[in-house]
């Protein structure tokens, strides 16, 4: 078997709040890029010292949609810019190769909601506005934190039309780990990706368990998988337009049980592992230490 891994960064999102200071707003960390870039950069210099091969753009929240709606469309072009640049310059200054940037296609709407997902049409509008703006400056698209079909099957077409190496990312019921959060099936969300010819398929922004629980039925379906899991107790409370203060962390999500939850996803096949929200950097170093002694090899996205 070959035992190699590629290790993605953490969650941007929580730790920029904690580092900041800051309260937690409807746009969660994308603003501070404007106010406060050096602290973007720094977290991504801190992935990248932690093992991480992979570091994503900060710019999760950015949406037409929701910047419309929380903020100004003013502000997409500026955030999207600068999130390129803070990222560009983090592996410039990391002086460590083999490290890929990726874009982001998340929920155009809200984290979590698959009953606001907007028509195909709109979010195929949305996901092309993304990748437009996104393509010259990444090497890898994320699309991510997917709850529905829907906003999987326009967010890899808009990645995959332009011919960006491409990530679907799923989000799944924390009680029923074989189903999206809008309860339809995983596997037919698998099949409904790959025709496209993406490079992995993942669940992400899930409880560790439950992604734990998925493995079975992923494993069956593709051959090469992700998993990034998040570190909350749970995202019920996370209301469509507010901020994640609300949420509360997982105590015992430390970074020895995270990379026992990764070692065995990679024993399990699993050969892209990251973390999500509330996962940092001490997770992912920690994760990268226990794989490295399990010998598994830390490798860069091809």
């Amino acid at each position: 078997m070959n035992k190699s891994v590629i290790l993605l960064d953490g969650g941007m999102g929580q730790e920029l709040v904690r580092r900041s200071g800051i309260a937690p707003t409807p746009l969660w960390s994308t603003r501070i890029m404007l106010d406060n870039p050096s602290l973007v950069e720094e977290l991504h210099i801190d992935f990248i010292k932690a093992g991480a091969k992979v570091i994503a753009l900060n710019n999760y929240t950015a949406t037409p949609w929701r910047l419309s709606r929380d903020a100004s469309i003013d502000l997409f072009e500026p955030i999207h810019q600068s999130a390129k640049e803070i990222a560009a310059s983090a592996k410039q200054k990391s002086g460590q190769g083999g490290i890929k940037i990726a874009g982001c296609l998340p929920p155009v709407v809200a984290s979590y909601k698959p009953s606001l997902v907007p028509s195909e049409q709109e979010c195929l509008d949305q996901y092309r506005r993304l990748v437009n703006i996104q393509k010259d400056g990444i090497d890898i698209m994320l699309c991510e934190t997917l709850a529905t079909i829907r906003e999987a099957f326009t967010a890899v077409k808009a990645a995959t039309e332009v011919g960006l190496d491409t990530v679907v990312s799923f989000t799944l019921d924390d009680n029923n780990p074989e189903a999206l959060r809008s309860g339809e099936s995983l596997s037919d969300a698998i099949e409904t990706v790959i025709p496209f010819g993406v490079k992995a398929v993942s669940v992400n922004c899930s409880m560790p368990e439950t992604v734990t629980a998925a493995l079975p039925l992923m494993t069956k379906k593709i051959p090469i998988i992700g998993c990034y899991a998040n570190g909350f107790q749970s995202v019920a409370l996370l209301e469509v337009g507010g901020t994640t203060a609300n949420l509360k962390a997982r105590q015992d999500l430390t970074p020895q049980l995270y990379a026992q939850y990764a070692l065995e996803w990679a024993k399990a096949g699993v050969k892209i592992i990251g973390g999500c929200c509330e996962v940092g950097p001490s997770h992912i170093a920690e994760v990268r230490r226990v794989l490295n002694h399990a010998g598994y090899e830390i490798t860069p996205f091809p």
